[in-house]
């Protein structure tokens, strides 16, 4: 057993002789990104390719990035707009950018409103892709108002794993009600980030500016 774990290190040891035997994807970058197009909040969706493009500027060979929507019911990889590994050769990792920015496009020019709002399954659904990408730094961007609604028939409230994932809700509106009583918007953050530590997560952060991205992605 020991000769055999030997080999196995002997083709990483270019990489990582300082500190043993590691993954290459232990030093990659995997960003779930979830757009909510429900009610008043879809009229925001221009502003999520902006995001994206920053994204697909900033994420580097090997990282990984999807783009899935949030809507009604969020569980499910067809709600996956687009989604990539960007590969080690840059000419084949810009073409792979390039396809994703015209998909994100074409859905953000298309989108219709939702009438629910199922974040928590978008959260379920983001853990998954992200841990299966094996990356060491992973991260579920929210781009919503943060406000779930969910019809009847539709079962959230249980606990959920978001363990070693940081979780960034981004442009954060805030409705009407907010505005009446900013108690509401503050609450509504306050239950989102008890949920989100409860599960595991390794930070909770608010973001409404998005040039704050930068310095996020780089801690």
């Amino acid at each position: 057993m020991r000769r055999r774990a030997f080999v196995l290190c002997v083709p990483l040891l270019g990489l990582a002789w300082a500190t043993g035997c590691t993954e290459p994807r232990d030093h990659a970058q995997a960003v779930y990104l979830l757009v909510d197009t429900s009610g008043t909040y879809a009229e925001e969706i221009g502003k999520a390719q902006l995001i994206v493009n920053y994204l697909l500027g900033s994420l580097q060979p090997g990282d990984s990035l999807a783009v899935a929507r949030v809507r009604s019911r969020s569980f499910s990889e067809k709600d996956i707009i687009a989604k990539a590994t960007f590969d080690n050769r840059p000419s084949q990792a810009n073409a792979q950018k390039r396809v994703m920015k015209d998909r994100v496009e074409a859905f953000t020019s298309s989108a219709r409103g939702s009438v629910n709002t199922d974040i928590t399954g978008g959260l379920i659904q983001g853990a998954q892709f992200l841990n299966e990408t094996g990356a060491g730094k992973k991260t579920i961007l929210i781009f919503s108002d943060m406000q779930e609604e969910l019809d009847r028939a539709t079962v959230r409230d249980f606990p959920i794993d978001l363990k070693d994932i940081r979780v960034v809700a981004v442009n954060v509106v805030k409705l009407k009600t907010d505005n009446i009583d900013p108690r509401r918007y503050m609450g509504r953050l306050e239950v989102w980030q008890k949920r989100v530590q409860a599960a595991g997560a390794r930070e909770w952060r608010v973001i409404n500016d998005i040039e704050h991205l930068d310095a996020l992605l780089k801690s």
